[in-house]
């Protein structure tokens, strides 16, 4: 006859082991549950019905599956297999010194985002005082002596006027005198500008996508545009293998409006508006001067430009209430 030994503590290992294997068996049957969500069959991308629900704070169970779009909110969407994207940029640190923004894109209530950021997740600055949207986005590059807020300032002034959207590049400030001294590099293409880098970027990469780019630009941004946009000309004969003529006429859809601006010549290529206020030193002594040029015209504005000249004599360089007051549809 066989003897089963039924000890009190051969009772308590077989015990031990039972409790082991349904511990185990929960750890794995929750960890299936956390990500059965995104186990789901998935529908087209371009399909409203393919947004799915999942629980607030449960975007980290579900990145581990591939094609998942994870959204702050809990919103997510399928993208192409073992690809992940955030939902949108993830805003700078605010209170920072300024030249931590410097090159930055500035967009809806002042945020900052990194350089690298696609224009089109950037969320711009709308009109808030009924001007009717038209669809379009401006990119706009302050002045010296301003800091991101008062930019900010400027962009909200520009959506009300304008009826675009505006997107900023962040020209940065150290006091007047660093400023001044940044402007002489850039009057003499010299020293690295983060400002002048990353305008040249967003419209390399516009326009080499077929898009239009608008921009505008106060002060040391009309000189910030005027370097950049000679840079990307280069860019285009060098990288892209274009002529001097095809690259011009690839910058045809680039639209330029200046205001004050420090810059006495322009690329041929884009279009200009250029805005000068005879009572301004800036535009006067270092722009495109007071008066229409005796022997070339207003050639070095760009070919085919369009300069305006008025004469205020208060407020002479401010650009809300002086220059843009006075901008015409372009």
């Amino acid at each position: 006859m066989k003897i089963t030994d039924t000890s009190a503590s051969q009772v308590a290992d077989l015990q031990n082991i039972n409790q082991s294997n349904d511990a185990e068996q929960a750890k794995t049957a929750s960890v299936k549950n956390a990500y059965s969500i995104a186990q789901a069959p998935q529908e087209s991308p371009m399909n409203p019905q393919s947004i799915r629900r999942a629980p607030a704070g449960s975007e980290n169970l579900v990145a581990a599956r591939s094609g998942i779009d994870i959204r702050s909110t809990g919103a997510f969407s399928k993208l192409a297999p073992s690809t992940w994207r955030a939902a949108g940029p993830v805003a700078l640190p605010e209170g920072q010194a300024d030249k931590a923004y410097d090159g930055k894109f500035i967009g809806a209530a002042g945020k900052a985002y990194p350089s690298n950021t696609l224009l089109s997740d950037i969320p711009s600055v709308k009109p808030n005082n009924g001007t009717t949207p038209n669809g379009k986005t401006i990119i706009y590059v302050n002045g010296i002596n301003t800091e991101k807020s008062g930019q900010a300032n400027s962009m909200q002034a520009i959506a009300n006027r304008t009826g675009s959207s505006v997107i900023g590049i962040h020209n940065s400030t150290e006091g007047m005198l660093k400023d001044l001294a940044q402007s002489l590099g850039d009057k003499a293409d010299l020293g690295n500008n983060p400002a002048v880098n990353a305008v040249a970027d967003a419209v390399y990469n516009e326009i080499k996508a077929g898009r239009e780019v608008q921009l505008m630009g106060h002060s040391q941004g009309g000189l910030i545009l005027s370097r950049a946009l000679s840079d990307v000309k280069r860019r285009l004969m060098i990288e892209g293998g274009m002529s001097k003529s095809q690259a011009e006429s690839t910058l045809k859809n680039v639209k330029v409006e200046t205001f004050g601006a420090a810059a006495g010549s322009y690329p041929d290529g884009p279009k200009y508006v250029h805005y000068v206020n005879r009572a301004d030193p800036v535009p006067v002594l270092f722009g495109l001067g007071a008066f229409k040029g005796l022997f070339n015209g207003d050639r070095s504005a760009g070919k085919d430009a369009k300069v305006i000249r008025f004469t205020q004599f208060s407020d002479v360089h401010d650009f809300n209430n002086t220059y843009l007051s006075r901008r015409e549809a372009f």
